[in-house]
């Protein structure tokens, strides 16, 4: 059988989901394919290579139609299924905040983010900044909650300190810091309107 590509990328998605990223390895992804390690450089030239496919894959999703008109909906709508790829696999928000710290993830997402930005009347400079701000936020809360329930899980949170006891749904939590974000575009933009 012919190793391909996508099929490097959807064992590594295997693992992760799994066993976490911690223990992704380049060793434990060739033996899950059964092949040698070295087989798996003929598709990508290290790790960190497979890595941004890996979370080109996870954020495949950022490349749905949109279904909200004004731009208000489609940045909620964009963060929303941002954090939706990110919660799909275990350490989803780590890997993809790992790959796009060292750029190697595309940036159709954040760029959907910031064309969102510009219907709103953003230059595109401010735009591109806002569009960073929001992924940064997405995925930082994304790795707070991930990390959070997978310490819960494995009972290493005491129940005072339990994600369920704070404010139990994460979503809430979410949403209101999405609701400050448009506010404070909403802000901007009609300080300079007047």
């Amino acid at each position: 059988m012919q190793l391909h590509r996508a099929d490097v990328v959807d064992g590594a998605l295997a693992i992760l989901d799994r066993y976490g990223l911690a223990d992704l390895t380049m060793r434990r992804l060739a033996g899950s394919l059964q092949v040698q390690p070295g087989a798996l450089y003929w598709h990508f030239p290290n790790k960190q290579a497979l890595l941004g496919a890996v979370a080109d894959k996870i954020l495949a999703p950022m490349e749905d139609p949109i279904d909200a008109d004004d731009w208000s909906g489609q940045v909620a709508e964009l963060a929303h299924r941002l954090r939706d790829c990110l919660l799909a696999y275990r350490d989803g928000a780590e890997l993809v905040s790992a790959t796009y710290a060292s750029r190697l993830t595309t940036s159709k997402g954040r760029e959907r983010l910031m064309s969102a930005a510009i219907r709103a009347g953003m230059p595109r400079h401010e735009a591109d900044l806002a569009a960073f701000t929001l992924l940064y936020y997405v995925l930082g809360q994304t790795v707070d909650e991930q990390s959070r329930m997978q310490m819960d899980s494995m009972g290493a949170l005491d129940d005072d300190t339990s994600p369920l006891t704070e404010t139990p749904d994460a979503t809430a939590r979410f949403d209101f810091g999405l609701q400050l974000f448009v506010a404070g575009v909403r802000h901007l933009l009609g300080a300079r309107a007047r």
